[in-house]
Order: structure tokens, then sequence, then C-alpha cells
């Protein structure tokens, strides 16, 4: 067993880690507007002198689990009109997409305990182009591409800094910082690095009054006083660093012309000591906010290396073992993914696969939102809401959320979405499957779930409705933990089947509109896939009936009854839990063939496709014969039963047959194999042979979903003759749209109407294989659609996952189609190994769009190459 696998059994390794935001600004959280308006109550532009309520933001940022205190670093080229004290983006209403990160970075390496971690940030040496920034993706159109870094000329003839940053645990309460700063122009230039520490600002809303203490100790040494803090003391290896000191405390005289405030040296007085050599440090030397000031030249091509350490006790020569440590655990990364790769014989798939670990573990962040608090406001300070108007989650007064958590995307999307974080834990549970099982057991607790048993979905709107894929994931991870730990852990399975039970019971009682097992639900997740928004409250009794949401209800059936009859080989008593799965999940199949005699169904026997359904006021019915991934998503409602475990439960064995005998109208909905030498299996699924063939020979033609780069969300058809489709007297048209949205539904920051999204591709893949489970060869299908090439179910799957797989592979050529044929990227020695993961892509080239570090449900991929041929 690797060493990094033993700290695993030990979560102290785990007190610190990568737990800072890398943005607070322009949150939920942080907004006490009085119309809601989050991004420009807290925004980039005062966030330097900005004290937050809820969590702290910085580069390559680490904290304690509570975050009490803060280290991070910063830096300032002398041209920048501010120190770069976190990476810069747009807002939502000044991206022409919506938000958008606007810094090159990269997450290298990181293990599951944190104890060795790396990422790369590419610094330009020229004034930093924020007002060209914002200027030119003002004047751009939604037609127009976003305006990147990239593109104002600023990493032109190589002038930029490459700043690796490393942190490696000494022990549990023991960091070792080491940031080498490479200059890759070929000039000298200045760069002043500037560690930070600090703590949280939790002293000043009212409820307690402590505060921890910074103060300079002796040189190249700051002390740190907490009475819940183990770390002491804060070493620079260059003794000769200068310490500088302030408060993390709201500059009220900037922001608002509060009157000035004696010897009060506020957040943002560090940098202004740093640009303009101002009085606004502390001249005692004492404060809840310090730095190290290092002022140096790198000459052309030149690095410097620049060491810190946090440590719990005074060391006479704190940096006598650095780089021996510092070694080790570089070392012990590497046993680490040799061990867990041993399978992965190409490097290049090695490097991508370790990448993308890296950004899952990155993103991890301390989460702290009370909405209770929120809503009222502090005793200090309070919270202007207008109840009157619209005010975000005046329902969830019992959510009280304080953990680290699974980020989508530490900048663009700082706040846990659930049905991504549902994805995330599948390739977590390959590195540390622990924290995968605590991740999803968090959102079923009873100050995360409502009372009513729904899931909160994100902060933005926590009623809103994602797709119910909490139970698929479960299961995964438990299975996984089983087959790596040779155990099952039965108490993690018991516990997450008890909650959701409840959030079944609310998906049935909410969203299914006329009693009929025929489930609406919104937009779920998938944004602006639909010819108008899918939330909207339609008129004169009119709703729609959607094939996606009746397909997850379908499989959330599935996925519980499948938990169930795991758990009744243990304990009988889940056996009945298991039947009445197994019948709700007959009742919604039988339910899409037929929404009653004069009613169009959600299947299209003429196109060979599922469709939603608007039902209209006067009874009647109308087909949205729109070919989206919502005609996909019946392919995920399906299991394969082994007799073999039907005749470990009589009772359900009983109850099926009886079922299958006496109501004939479900007897097609579940099929029969006996397959020479392994026995009889069962097949339970929306799609039986004929329509999954239909619907195969749609998703696998390349006019229509098939992409180099795996299934696009929407037919490519719609390219050329768009569909169009009237509601409430407005003409909606939907053209096929492969990467960036053109509308402003939703943000107008996502796009589901042509591009490949990961998570939608990955249950595709699984999918496919269970098919494949029962049919074997006695079922293929051409691929491409049309060629004649004839390949079984597993073969498609393993094709499609190839597909994936490529967006970040090297092709022949030696580049990688995430980076939309970017020189720089593709062939620069110190670009063309680095991998970001986005939050989707390109319907027709693969390029990388949206988020550029969602490294969470697109992590997905480092599952598909581990093992390659088997989900």
């Amino acid at each position: 067993m690797s060493v990094e696998k033993q700290r695993l059994e030990d979560n102290n390794w785990k007190n610190w880690g990568p737990y800072v935001s890398n943005r607070q600004w322009g949150n939920v959280r942080e907004d006490y507007s009085p119309n809601g308006n989050a991004w420009n109550h807290t925004n980039h532009n005062n966030a330097e002198s900005y004290a937050y309520r809820w969590g702290e933001e910085g580069i390559a940022g680490i904290s304690d689990v509570k975050q009490i205190f803060c280290f991070g670093l910063s830096f300032w080229n002398k041209k920048d009109k501010m120190v770069k004290e976190r990476f810069f983006g747009l807002s939502n209403p000044q991206g022409n997409h919506g938000e958008d990160i606007k810094e090159i970075f990269y997450y290298l390496d990181n293990t599951p305990t944190h104890s060795y971690m790396k990422m790369v940030y590419k610094y330009p040496i020229n004034k930093f182009p924020y007002d060209n920034l914002v200027a030119e993706n003002g004047r751009r159109s939604k037609k127009e591409p976003e305006y990147e870094i990239i593109d104002t000329g600023i990493f032109d003839n190589n002038e930029y800094f490459d700043i690796f940053i490393e942190y490696g645990k000494a022990d549990h309460n023991d960091i070792l910082v080491r940031v080498t700063v490479c200059n890759r122009s070929q000039q000298e230039a200045p760069i002043v690095v500037a560690p930070t520490a600090w703590f949280r600002n939790n002293w000043k809303w009212g409820y307690n009054t402590y505060k921890g203490q910074l103060n300079a100790s002796h040189e190249g040494c700051i002390d740190i006083n907490h009475d819940s803090i183990s770390i002491k003391k804060l070493y620079s290896r260059r003794l000769n660093a200068n310490s500088v000191f302030c408060e993390n405390e709201t500059n009220t005289p900037k922001l608002y012309g509060a009157p000035e405030t004696e010897n009060t040296y506020f957040k943002d007085g560090i940098n202004n000591f740093i640009i303009h050599q101002s009085n606004t440090v502390n001249p005692e030397k004492r404060g809840t906010k310090a730095s190290f000031l290092i002022d140096e030249m790198i000459g052309a091509g030149e690095s410097k290396t620049f060491d810190f350490r946090l440590c719990p006790n005074e060391l006479d020569e704190p940096f006598s073992q650095f780089d021996e440590i510092l070694n080790a655990r570089i070392n012990e990364a590497n046993e680490f993914y040799n061990e867990m790769q041993n399978d992965v014989t190409n490097d290049d798939e090695k490097n991508v696969q370790r990448q993308a670990f890296a950004g899952l573990l990155w993103n991890k962040q301390f989460y702290h939102y009370n909405v209770g608090k929120w809503l009222k406001g502090d005793p200090n300070f309070e919270a202007p809401r207008n109840f009157n108007d619209y005010v975000r989650n005046t329902e969830w007064n019992h959510l009280h959320n304080k953990d680290i958590i699974s980020m989508p995307d530490k900048w663009e999307y700082p706040w846990y979405a659930t049905w991504d974080l549902a994805f995330h834990c599948v390739p977590y549970a390959i590195i540390d499957a622990e924290f995968a099982k605590g991740q999803l057991l968090l959102l079923t607790k009873e100050w995360y779930m409502h009372p009513n048993g729904q899931l909160p979905a994100y902060e933005w709107n926590l009623s809103d409705v994602n797709p119910p894929v909490h139970a698929w994931s479960c299961f995964r991870v438990f299975k996984i933990d089983e087959k790596q730990n040779g155990k099952p852990d039965l108490l993690f399975l018991e516990k997450v089947f008890q909650k959701l039970l409840l959030n079944f019971t609310w998906w049935v009682n909410r969203k299914d509109k006329s009693g009929n097992n025929i489930f609406g639900g919104g937009f779920l997740g998938l944004d602006n896939i639909g010819a108008f928004d899918r939330n909207m409250v339609l008129k004169d009794g009119q709703h729609l009936e959607q094939a996606d949401g009746t397909s997850w209800m379908a499989m959330y059936a599935l996925n519980m009854m499948r938990i169930a009859m795991e758990l009744a080989q243990y304990y009988q008593v889940y056996e009945d839990m298991a039947i009445k799965f197994f019948e709700h999940y007959l009742y919604i199949a039988e339910a899409m063939e037929n929404l009653g005699d004069d009613k169009e169904g959600l299947w299209n026997e003429e196109d060979g496709f599922f469709y939603d359904v608007l039902q209209l006021g006067n009874g009647e019915s109308v087909s949205l014969r729109l070919r989206s991934i919502v005609g996909l998503i019946p392919l995920f409602a399906v299991e394969v039963i082994d007799h073999s475990l039907l005749e470990k439960m009589p009772n359900f064995k009983i109850r099926m047959e009886w079922v299958l005998k006496n109501k004939p109208e479900l007897t097609k909905l579940v099929s029969h194999w006996d397959e020479e030498g392994h026995g009889r299996k069962h097949l339970m699924s929306i799609l039986r042979k004929n329509r999954l063939k239909k619907v195969l020979t749609r998703m696998l033609d390349e006019k229509e979903f098939l992409s180099s780069y795996g299934i696009r969300a929407m037919s490519k058809v719609y390219e050329e003759n768009p569909f169009v489709f009237s509601v409430h007297g407005n003409e909606n048209v939907v053209y096929y749209t492969p990467a960036e949205s053109d509308s402003r539904m939703f943000g107008g920051n996502s796009n589901w109407r042509g591009p490949i999204w990961f998570p939608i591709n990955f249950l595709i893949v699984e999918s496919l294989q269970r098919f494949h489970f029962y049919y074997g060869n006695s079922l293929k299908v051409d691929l491409p659609t049309g060629s004649g090439d004839k390949r079984n179910l597993d073969e498609v799957a393993q094709n499609i996952s190839n597909r994936l797989c490529s967006i970040f592979l090297k092709d022949e050529h030696g580049q990688r189609a995430f980076n939309g044929g970017n020189a720089l990227f593709n062939y620069d020695e110190h670009f063309r190994d680095y991998i970001t993961f986005f939050e989707y892509f390109h319907g027709d080239n693969g390029r990388g769009v949206g988020a550029s570090h969602q490294t969470g449900w697109t992590a997905t991929v480092a599952k598909l190459m581990k093992p390659r041929l088997t989900i």
C-alpha cells in the first residue's frame, strides 16, 4: 500500500487543504443589496477593499477545514494598477456569454490528503489588460466569441512569468510552500512575491468579538496567534523579506464614504503600500492580515525559488530538511498515481488523467451559507431585504452549510451544484472513496435537504430542479468502493437510501402534475435546450410533459430498486422496497407509451424518437418534435438483473411473476434472455430492441448527434433547417449552436443546443454497456449510421468513450482539440502538456467552452481512461 493510501486512513491529514475559493465576490452569499444584484454588490473592483462575510478568496489559497486561517500568494509586476491577490474575470452582465475568468493557470498535481499540491499561474510581465478585456467583451454580441486574455497579445514574445506554486506537508499541521518564478521572456523583469496570511473575518458581525493576531516575531518569521489554530509560525527562507500588516476589515471610507477611523489599517492596506508606498500598513507590525514582501529582478530565461513554511512550533532551522521533505512528498504522489494508473499504458493518457484528478482535488472549497442568518442580517449589520419583491431562497431558512465541498469550478461556479456533484463523486471514488461517500451523504443531511425532501440545487436558486442522479451516483460509488476495498459499505448505502426515499417522494408529489406518472420539472439543468424556457408558467392550463423528466424518474426508480436489491442480500426488509420501486418503474414506463387515447405520446413512431409533449388546456396535445438529448435520456432508464440475484429474493420473484402474468400491459416492459452458459437475465428498460435501434440510428448519425468528439446535445440538422414553435403568440426558433449560447436565457452562460456535455455522454456510455450486457452480440448497429460497419453496443460505447478522450489527448499532429487550434497552447513547450477541463465542448471541433477549470463532471474523463473497457 502506498504511503498516500495509508495517510487516507487518518483524516487529520485533511485538516488543511486548497479550501479557499478563487472568487468570493459576486456570490449570492455575499449579496446584501436590496434588489438582489449579487454581481454588483460585491465585484472585482471593490474586492480588494471589502471584507467578506461567508468565505475567502485567493490565488492557490489554503485554509483549515473551518477556514479560520488562510494562506495564499500575491504578486505584482510593478506595472499593474493593483496587486494580483485574486484571479480576474468578468461578471455575468459584463461577459457576452456570461461570467468568464480571464486568466491562464493550470492545476498540475494534487493528492487526496493534499500532502502534495502543484499548480502554475501564467502572470503577464506587462500591464494586465483589465480595461481592454472589459471593454471588448462589452462591445461584442452574443453571436461573437468571447474575447480571451490570449487574444489581447499580452503573452506575445513570451512576456510572462510561469509561477509554479507547490505545497508539501511535513505533518498534519506543518506545511512547506515553494514558489518558483520563471521569466519566459528575453529581458529581465521585476516581480514582487507576497505570500499572505490572514484570518477570515468572523468577529465583526455581532456574534463574537474574539479575533486572532498576526505579528512580527523575528527576522523572517510571523507569529500566528489563535486559540483554534495549531499553526503558530510562518517562516520565510529569505530573512531580509519585509513583513507588513493590516486588518482584514472593509475600507468603509473608500467604499461608502464613511468617516476615517484613526489607526485602522484596512484590508487593502498592503496593496496600497506596495503600489503607492502609502501609510496604510501598521507600523507596530501586527494585524489580522500579513505578508512578506520579496522584491526581485528575474533575468531573461531565469528562474528563482522562494520557500516558506507554516508550522506549529518555533524552529531553529525551519528550512534544514525542506528539500528532502518536499521531494519525498513528490515521490509519494508519484507512487500513489503509478499504483492507480498501472493499467493505463499511454503516457499522454496518464498525464491527462492525473491532471483531471488534480483539478478535481484543487476545486474543494470551504462553503459557508446559513440562509436564516443571511435573510435577516446580522446583529451589527441589517439586511435591507425587500420581501415584497423577489428575494432568493426564502423557503430554505433551515439550510446551514459549513463544510468542505467539491465545487464545479472555484471561479466560475464557486458554489456546489447537486447534480454536478453527483458526477464529481464517480472519479473521486477512484482516488478517495470516503470523501466521495461523505459528499453524497452530506447533501441528504437534514440541514441540507429541505423538510419536504427536495435536495438543494445551488445558491442562486436552491429550489431549482436538477435531474435526480443522486441515487445513480451513490450506487456507482458504492460499487467502485466495494471493488477497491473488497467489502461493501452497507452502512453508507443504507443511510443514503433512507434519505433518498424522501427525495423520491418529493419528486412524485411535486413534479407529476396530472398524477399519471409523466413528469415535468422545468429546465432540469439543461438550461436553454428547449424552444422556450421550460420553467415558464404556461397559460390556460397548458403544461409541458417532458420526455427527459419522465425518463430521469424511470432511471431514479430503477436506481432505487437496484440499491434495495443490493441491501436485500443482507437485510430481507429491503425486499419489499425493491418490489415497490420495480412496480413504480413499470407504471412510469407504461405511461410513456401512451398519455391517453386522445393524446399524443412521448414516443413518435414515425421519427423513431422521444419528444416533449405540450398539453393544451382543451385536452389536446402537441408533440414538440425537436430532436435533442431530451429524446436520448430514455436510454438511461435501464437495468439488467441476473436471475441468480432474483433467486435470492423469493418474494420479489413471486411478485414480479404475478405482475407480469396478471398485467399484460406491463409484461412488454420487462424482457428475458437465456444466454447459454451464463444463466438467465432480465432487462428493465424504457427502450426495447426495436425502439433502441431506432434511437441509436439517430444518435449515431454524423448528420445528427454523432460528433468526432462525442454525442452532441442537439441534432445538427437544425443548423440549416431550424426548429420553429410558437407559444403565447411568440415564435421560438432553435438553431443547432455548437458552442457558446446565442441566447440570454438562464443568463446566457450556458448552451445545450449542440455542444458535447460530459455528464450526458458518460451516462450514454454506461447505458450502452448495460444494454450490451443483456443483448451481447445479438444486437449490432451501424457505426456510424449508414456505414454498414456493424458493431455491438460495447464497441459503440468504447468508440464514444474514445471520442470523448480525444478531446484532451494529442492527435497525430500534436494538437489537443480542447485548445481550439491555438498554436501556442498546442505546441509551445510551456503549454502543450497542460490541460484545462472545460464545462462543455464545441459540437464539431471539440474546443473547450464555458468554465475553463470545471474539473467536476468533466473529470469523469478520468474514469473513461481507467479502465477503458468498463464504466
